[in-house]
């Protein structure tokens, strides 16, 4: 279950903020952004959540209580997180919206990396500047492919 919910919530934090911050880019546009979002929370976590129960039925280490709880583990905590990214783009603008969302992401990114390492007895520094610096490869790369894709079919 563990498992299930570091996922969720990681997944949840690159591919919302990597759609939330490409649809931006290429479209500046708040309803195509929320529609992205709702896409994400939906769509993604079901697919999270098969993958994460078919990746521990090829293990044969774990019961089948255990697969499905991982499984539900996932969908929630990537549907639920997803959703949260929804309220600053209703309530601000789009681009103070974008900001507070990779805001909010990175904190709880940072929040769940430094739990992790201290579970592990790893020195937290190195644990959340690794993760961050990966959620921020993904950003990076998504406002330039939000960019190009205008700038192509525009």
């Amino acid at each position: 279950m563990t498992t299930g919910i570091s996922f969720g919530l990681t997944s949840g934090v690159i591919t919302t903020l990597g759609l939330m911050v490409g649809l931006h880019a290429g479209t500046h546009s708040k309803l195509i952004v929320l529609g992205g979002i709702l896409t994400i929370a939906i769509a993604d976590a079901f697919s999270d959540a098969l993958g994460i129960h078919i990746s521990e039925e090829s293990e044969n280490a774990h019961t089948g209580k255990q697969i499905w709880a991982s499984t539900v583990a996932t969908f929630l905590s990537k549907f639920l997180f997803a959703l949260t990214f929804l309220l600053p783009v209703i309530l601000l603008e789009l681009s103070t919206a974008i900001l507070v969302g990779v805001a909010w992401g990175l904190s709880v990114l940072s929040l769940l990396s430094y739990n992790i390492a201290r579970s592990q007895r790893k020195r937290p520094g190195k644990v959340i500047a690794e993760h961050l610096l990966i959620a921020l490869m993904v950003i990076v790369a998504t406002h330039f492919v939000g960019h190009w894709v205008s700038a192509i079919f525009e």
